[in-house]
């Protein structure tokens, strides 16, 4: 019996089979030295026998580093031939380690992704991790958004969120979703979103990103979610060690509310030019808290960031925390050129219901010649409408369902090919000019001039 210090004859066998493999595989073999390190070393030419160390080899040994190619062609290394049934396994394994791996680029459009963890991140709140299953590399810029394609008690539902990731990581993405009280939506997503399971996501699109407005100075402002794109945007200064100056406010209902608090904590302990200020509305029983209370405003303001005026700002948030924040930054004298929101959320019911009314009045008096004809040459389907309303709006009336989710041209979900007429588009960025001048229009904010024919 061997004892346990010697090798069989098939564990030899089985390292010298995975030694000629590598010598194969191209002169040049990755080593990992101690210190964390990337090296090359040449595998053939190599001459240092086991245990003399040589002048390449005790250098390698003395950094730590652990390489094969320490050893060579040398003489002194016992030498025993491959069995004749290992060699197309040794073929095989050559191959797969030359292949080289098909990646694809993100681009926007539809794309199917599988979520791959769920994370719950406060009592309220889950970030949801997706891959695609061939390798993708999702590059997106900090601050955008996708839209999910869901299909919830039958029917297809379309909903953006921002992602909450970095494009530093780029072979998965997150996004982190409040579960609001009654929210079909988002209560699907916590209830029915787990691992394994497959979506269509569109994107990613967005003008609210920190790429297309570089700065040295950046005011990132958040209230509850809304924490989410500019998270995307501290993750991506801190991972690719940006040289500027940030500032992050982030307001929440109470200390429990607070959402990546550890990793923010983290961030600011790391790097001396971003620090982090959160701002709870109140304060429960048991629940320590020695931050800044209440509500963010202009003294508050001034006092976490007195040159806020050189800075620019980045907010995202509920509707009245926004709003909140424009008139803090307008009292004070703000460039407001220099202030950049996203804003997500459904129509206020008031302002429906005026739309609504207006709609029914303008009606009345409409007369034949303010109409433009409609077709939908892909299902065979005409309409008139009233100048001003939306190539959705017409799908609508004829029984027609454009999926959209933002319906202010930001997503670009509702995008459908104008193969005749003319049409006044005012979109938000959720389409590119390569679109355009393929034909494409968004149909939530395309307004006919003309009689049109669209291919739906």
């Amino acid at each position: 019996m061997p004892s346990d210090l010697e090798l069989s004859v098939d564990q030899v066998q089985e390292a010298e089979l995975s030694i000629h493999d590598m010598r194969s595989a191209g002169d040049d073999m990755p080593c990992q030295g101690r210190d964390g390190s990337s090296r090359y070393a040449s595998v053939v030419n190599r001459q240092v026998a086991p245990g003399t160390g040589g002048q390449n080899g005790s250098a390698d040994h003395a950094s730590g580093g652990s390489c094969i190619s320490d050893y060579s062609d040398s003489d002194t290394w016992p030498r025993l031939p491959l069995p004749a049934d290992r060699s197309d396994e040794k073929e095989s394994m050559t191959m797969q380690f030359l292949n080289p791996v098909n990646t694809q680029t993100w681009s926007n459009g539809r794309h199917v992704v599988r979520c791959t963890q769920a994370i719950q991140e406060t009592w309220d709140v889950r970030t949801f991790c997706f891959v695609a299953e061939q390798p993708i590399l999702f590059y997106f810029k900090p601050g955008q958004f996708v839209t999910l394609e869901l299909e919830i008690d039958g029917e297809q539902i379309m909903r953006s969120y921002s992602i909450s990731s970095s494009p530093s990581v780029p072979y998965s993405f997150s996004i982190t979703v409040k579960r609001i009280p009654g929210g079909k939506v988002s209560n699907w997503l916590h209830d029915n979103l787990v691992e394994g399971f497959e979506l269509a996501v569109h994107g990613p699109i967005g003008d609210f990103n920190a790429i297309d407005y570089p700065t040295e100075n950046i005011l990132m402002l958040s209230g509850g979610v809304g924490i989410t794109p500019v998270m995307s945007m501290a993750r991506w200064f801190f991972d690719t060690n940006a040289n500027v100056n940030a500032c992050f406010i982030h307001s929440a209902r109470t200390p429990r509310d607070v959402i990546f608090s550890r990793e923010l904590d983290h961030m600011c302990s790391r790097i001396a030019s971003f620090n982090v200020h959160v701002i709870c509305e109140r304060q429960e029983p048991g629940q320590p808290w020695v931050g800044y209370r209440g509500y963010l405003n202009q003294q508050m303001l001034e006092l976490i960031a007195p040159d806020f005026m050189n800075f620019e700002v980045f907010c995202c948030g509920p509707p009245p925390y926004m709003r909140a924040v424009r008139r803090i930054l307008g009292e004070a004298g703000f460039d407001m050129a220099r202030y950049h929101e996203e804003s997500f959320g459904s129509t206020p019911a008031e302002v429906a219901e005026d739309v609504i009314e207006h709609a029914e009045a303008a009606a009345e008096a409409l007369d034949q010649a303010d109409l433009v004809g409609v077709t939908f040459a892909d299902s065979d389907k005409h309409v008139r409408v009233p100048r001003g309303e939306t190539v959705h709006a017409a799908a609508a009336k004829v029984g027609l369902h454009i999926p959209k989710a933002c319906g202010m041209g930001l997503c670009g979900t509702c995008r459908v090919e104008l193969k005749a007429g003319t049409v006044d588009m005012q979109h938000n960025g959720g389409i590119t000019e390569e679109d355009q001048e393929a034909g494409f229009i968004l149909a939530c904010c395309s307004r006919p001039l003309s009689d049109v024919v669209v291919g739906y």
